[in-house]
């Protein structure tokens, strides 16, 4: 029994500091992050200080100067950091009006990292990348190609090293397992063109 006791308290003191890389357990809100996860511009994030309800912020977007603002701390610099970099910050700043304070922060959502869908799908639109993502997961998130899409001649439209550069994507030979190269990984900014 005590050993039972005695792993239930660890985990009630320990809890407050879980969940800053991958957002808290069962929160299906919160996307599972690499560990070396940099927050960035619009992402939205949660900042708890445990059994400290009025210094919690439930939702903060990282604004476009990259910080966010927390109460007594004010501004503070997120962009550019990981979680635990933002959480060991805030929690450094905090020391002034609380003592021991146990920071956590949670990325909600990460609107940092997207791309753009365009023309015969069913949803076309903007995705957040939370996960890597390649071209037919991007298809099938946004409802799968209309009947008069031409699937031969998709695109993908990326900026590169300043310069933008096209993929050719053939929906019908990647379905059937062929060319499978061309399923490549999509990366923030880019654009897929369904013609």
């Amino acid at each position: 029994m005590r050993p039972v006791l005695l792993a239930v308290c660890l985990m009630l003191f320990l809890s407050p500091t879980l969940g800053a890389q991958q957002g808290q357990p069962g929160d299906p809100s919160a996307p599972a992050l690499p560990e070396d996860y940099v927050i960035g511009l619009e992402d939205i994030l949660s900042v708890n200080v445990w059994k400290e309800p009025e210094l919690s912020v439930k939702e903060v977007v990282v604004r476009p100067d990259g910080k966010i603002s927390v109460p007594l701390v004010g501004d503070i610099q997120a962009s550019g950091l990981t979680p635990m970099q933002l959480q060991e910050r805030v929690s450094e700043r905090m020391k002034e009006y609380v003592a021991a304070p146990s920071v956590t922060i949670v990325v909600l959502r990460i609107g940092s990292r997207s791309v753009s869908i365009v023309g015969q799908v069913a949803k076309p639109g903007i995705y957040y990348l939370g996960a890597p993502m390649t071209v037919l997961e991007l298809l099938a998130r946004a409802g799968g190609i209309g009947p008069d899409a031409e699937e031969k001649k998709i695109a993908i439209v990326r900026t590169e090293g300043g310069k933008t550069v096209s993929y050719r994507f053939n929906y019908k030979d990647v379905s059937k397992g062929k060319h499978l190269e061309q399923n490549i990984e999509l990366k923030n900014g880019d654009t897929v063109i369904v013609p």
